[in-house]
């Protein structure tokens, strides 16, 4: 087990090391020079020359990489063009909120997905299982864009029910604790602002989850119609098994490794995806920052996210990979 970790760690280094070097040459390759988007089309060659020089621009790009990652092992991101603030405090101000939306998106996604695959697969060739199969494959190709749009047209404008922007209601002052507002509110038995914080989660929760959603929902149905026909399935029932205990203790246990790799990846991918969703609702996370940085062309902040984002991705399927030896006892007799 502390083999199999330390490779994984090894191989978390070298990952992160190549996310680095394609960040930093595909941003240089984006056309726009930050410092005349910074000045303004009407500042001088002169006042560009000088801000390249001040902000490291003129230097060759080895030389660049070289002090882009001298800083990164100081744990220093460096400080963003755009406002001046050091982007680790940036995106430290800002990864709660991502983090909120992507696990709530998760949650939804698992719930209904998982029980929509598991109902499929004991219904299998049912109208149910149709009509469910036919939504996940409306799921998965539906535009996250456009859905977002329509929740804030219907439930926002015609029907005027849930907040459609921000994370909460303007004017309303929450204690600050771990920047998680739905804990933080929890914490400090703020039961009102607990139920604003919700009511401004759910549309954009409801809009991501969508897709992974729809892609568990399948995972789910075909690792359980591949264990429901194994023989000791069929020695349960004839043993007189109640047959929700037979679907929850026996088949969809172990049919999780499958569940558990998509539900792994998926969250990596909401945390590092949720671009359009925090733009489209104002929602104030590390996606919506990147957009900005982006049009900025403000490198600190924009490698700063990724990096961030990467390593994230990376330690979510080191999680999922040690949970493996806990859902899968062959796994840990062969290891």
């Amino acid at each position: 087990m502390v083999y199999f970790v330390a490779q994984r760690f090894r191989a978390l280094i070298l990952i992160l090391l190549g996310v680095t070097i394609v960040v930093f040459l595909m941003l240089r390759a984006v056309p726009g020079d930050p410092a005349q988007i910074m000045l303004g089309e009407r500042a001088s060659s002169q006042e560009i020359k000088e801000l390249r020089n001040q902000l490291g621009l003129d230097e060759p790009y080895p030389v660049q990489y070289f002090l882009y990652m001298k800083r990164i092992l100081r744990g220093d991101l460096g400080v963003s063009f755009r406002s001046g603030a050091p982007v680790m405090r940036e995106i430290i101000s800002r990864l709660p909120a991502t983090v909120e939306l992507a696990i709530a998106a998760l949650f939804l996604a698992t719930i209904i997905g998982v029980t929509a695959g598991v109902i499929s697969s004991v219904r299998r060739y049912s109208l149910y299982d149709y009509f469910s199969m036919f939504m996940s494959l409306i799921g998965v190709s539906m535009p996250i864009f456009w859905l977002g749009l329509m929740f804030i047209y219907f439930f926002g404008v015609k029907v005027p029910l849930l907040p459609v922007m921000g994370r909460i209601t303007p004017g309303l002052e929450l204690g600050r604790i771990t920047g998680f507002m739905t804990i933080d509110t929890l914490f400090h038995f703020d039961f009102e602002g607990f139920m604003d914080v919700i009511k401004h989660l759910v549309l954009p929760a409801a809009t991501l989850s969508t897709v992974p959603m729809a892609l568990i929902a399948r995972i789910s149905r075909s690792s359980m119609l591949e264990v429901i026909n194994q023989d000791y399935i069929r020695t349960a029932r004839a043993k007189g098994l109640v047959e929700l205990v037979i679907i929850l203790r026996h088949a969809l246990r172990n049919s999780l490794i499958p569940i558990v790799t998509v539900i792994g990846l998926n969250l990596g991918v909401l945390l590092g995806g949720a671009v359009l969703t925090e733009t489209i609702f104002a929602w104030p996370g590390l996606g919506r920052y990147v957009v900005v940085s982006l049009l900025a062309r403000d490198y600190p902040a924009v490698q700063g996210c990724i990096l961030v984002f990467a390593t994230l991705m990376v330690i979510i399927n080191l999680i999922v990979d040690i949970l493996y030896f806990y859902l899968d006892p062959r796994i840990r007799i062969h290891e």
